[in-house]
């Protein structure tokens, strides 16, 4: 597979399908953003603050399923199935128990968890109704997304395609019930789109079970692995996922925690912010599919002792990142006009969404590149422990921290604390871009 037409051919037969799951993805909060938009700013504000609870989560089960993507891909250019059952079961046990935890957490202290994100009694008091519903949502999205992601490893993607389809088709059917009263049903607001994820987290684990016992003739589901270890192996994976998971909970506290400076500079600022995170969202789907595409791709290469074929696709791969990046930039920029119409926002909300959205088109190229660098290209070569550096250093020691003194300190506008927020991306390029040079990241790391 030399020639770029195989190689073309290769990568956009993983990420079409994983594109188009990351849009389906976007889609489902999309949903719930238009939808609540309608109701009123308070929710919307309140629902998107409180969506960062299971955000972290899910940044945690990603960073679990990532780390474990260093084995598996390796070990399926290997061609080694039962240790990649077994690395399934490593990380359905962590992450069977990060959910439980989660889910306690949210259900008995919600209203300590809104006090994270906004000093505002509305804000918080819809964000606990909302919480206390979903919460049980945690467990069904801790075994569906483990297991969708090491499918996703092996390039077997088009079953979460399958599942996340049906479940937006199911999240804004019943959105549409709940939220507004449809049907013979009272509007419930807040908690009917909490009802409605919840039911759609259910129908995704129904769907995966049905897929996992009956049509996936290649890796199994043995529960056995759950609680058997096999002690190299299990160190193995905590080698290996431990930075990245870290590396992911850094990062999702980092971007939560820039949810929570804008959440505090009021309702208006945190809904105009709901609205342009939804919209970055939709603008790299494409890049976080190339990212992931070279997870698999980089990852088999290595694991069949075919180094110098991942250099050269790593090189491919970088050219990929920027362009799909730009596409990104445009899609805000032509979205940007068209949000500002539609949603019903207040003069002094829909000033801030236009400035963020400006600041967002040039972020997404930088982070297309970095994401496709950190999570695809280093991870695939069992270099996990570079992310977690970059990220604690520009997020925490750069973009939050002079972002919190802009916001609380000097009291600056709120388009420069955003413009200040979103700076650590530019920073990583010349860190990856050194980092990707040095070919420090390329090892095989099978048995």
């Amino acid at each position: 597979m030399d020639n770029n037409k195989d190689f073309y051919k290769m990568v956009f037969a993983l990420v079409i399908p994983i594109a188009l799951q990351n849009l389906i993805n976007v889609a489902v909060t999309s949903v719930d953003v238009i939808m609540l938009g309608k109701v009123g700013e308070t929710v919307l504000s309140a629902s998107s603050l409180a969506g960062q609870i299971q955000y972290i989560m899910t940044l945690i089960f990603f960073g679990i399923t990532s780390g474990a993507a260093v084995l598996t891909a390796q070990y399926w250019g290997k061609k080694d199935i039962d240790t990649i059952e077994k690395v399934l079961g490593i990380s359905l046990r962590f992450s069977l128990i990060i959910s439980m935890a989660f889910t306690i957490i949210t259900f008995f202290f919600p209203e300590s968890l809104m006090h994270i994100f906004s000093s505002e009694k509305e804000v918080i008091a819809e964000g606990v109704k909302y919480l206390r519903i979903v919460c049980f949502s945690y467990i069904f999205s801790s075994i569906t997304m483990i297991y969708l992601n090491i499918m996703r490893s092996v390039e077997k993607v088009k079953i979460a395609t399958f599942v996340y389809l049906t479940s937006l088709i199911i999240n804004t059917a019943f959105n549409y019930i709940f939220i507004f009263g449809k049907l013979g049903f009272p509007a419930l607001g807040i908690k009917g789109a909490a009802i409605a994820t919840t039911i759609a987290r259910i129908a995704e684990l129904v769907i995966i079970i049905i897929y996992a016992y009956k049509y996936n003739h290649i890796i199994k589901f043995k529960f056995k692995y759950i609680f058997k270890t096999d002690k190299l192996l299990f160190n193995d994976f905590l080698k290996f996922s431990i930075p990245v998971t870290i590396n992911e909970l850094m990062w999702g506290l980092g971007t939560s925690m820039n949810s929570a400076i804008i959440g505090h500079l009021g309702s208006q600022a945190a809904a105009a912010n709901s609205i342009a995170q939804v919209t970055r969202q939709l603008a790299t789907v494409v890049a976080f599919g190339i990212s992931t595409a070279t997870a698999i791709v980089l990852g088999k290469a290595i694991g069949e002792n075919r180094i110098n074929q991942a250099k050269a696709y790593g090189k491919k791969f970088v050219k990929l990142s920027i362009a799909t990046g730009l596409m990104g930039a445009l899609i805000i920029l032509i979205v940007r006009p068209i949000a500002m119409a539609t949603m019903s926002l207040s003069s002094v909300a829909e000033g801030y969404l236009s400035s963020m959205m400006f600041v967002m088109s040039y972020f997404v190229i930088c982070q297309s590149y970095n994401t496709t660098m950190v999570v695809g290209v280093f991870r695939a070569g069992g270099d996990t422990k570079f992310g977690l550096f970059i990220d604690v250093t520009t997020m925490w020691g750069c973009s939050i921290l002079f972002g919190a003194l802009a916001a609380f300190v000097f009291k600056l506008d709120v388009t420069i604390v955003y413009m200040i927020l979103m700076c650590d991306e530019i920073i990583k390029v010349f860190l990856t871009t050194y980092r990707f040079k040095s070919y420090i990241w390329l090892n095989n790391i099978t048995r």
